[in-house]
């Protein structure tokens, strides 16, 4: 199982966090993407960085690649994209906090404890 439904949040977090840092294009985010273990295909990026940027998370423009003369689209985080990405990295912060010390902390409150819905699974005396 390759959790790709799962993951889609963080390369786009990904994307957003080097297109904030200068300009990237497709194949080299591929390329960055595999590095950190994210096998994702053409088919799957482009239509991501399209989304991205009609969106308004993303800007871009065509350039050459310097080797065969090739156009290809240089894309940079606009800053509505940077505005995004900094609520991206807090919720971010919060979620791996609670996510790296589950087990180590006190537990966070359950709906029940805080009048949910959800039925308690401790003993009641």
């Amino acid at each position: 199982m390759d959790f790709h439904d799962l993951l889609g949040g963080f390369v786009r977090i990904h994307i957003l966090h080097h297109a904030a840092e200068g300009e990237v294009y497709g194949q080299w985010m591929i390329e960055e993407l595999a590095r950190h273990g994210y096998r994702i295909s053409p088919g799957t990026l482009y239509p991501m960085l399209q989304a991205m940027e009609a969106r308004g998370y993303l800007t871009s423009h065509e350039d050459s690649d310097g080797r065969l003369g090739r156009r290809r689209k240089i894309y940079t985080a606009t800053d509505e994209g940077r505005r995004g990405l900094a609520v991206a990295r807090e919720r971010l912060r919060e979620l791996t906090g609670e996510v790296s010390h589950k087990h180590e902390t006190t537990p966070s409150k359950t709906p029940s404890e805080t009048g949910g819905d959800v039925h308690d699974t401790q003993d009641e005396d």
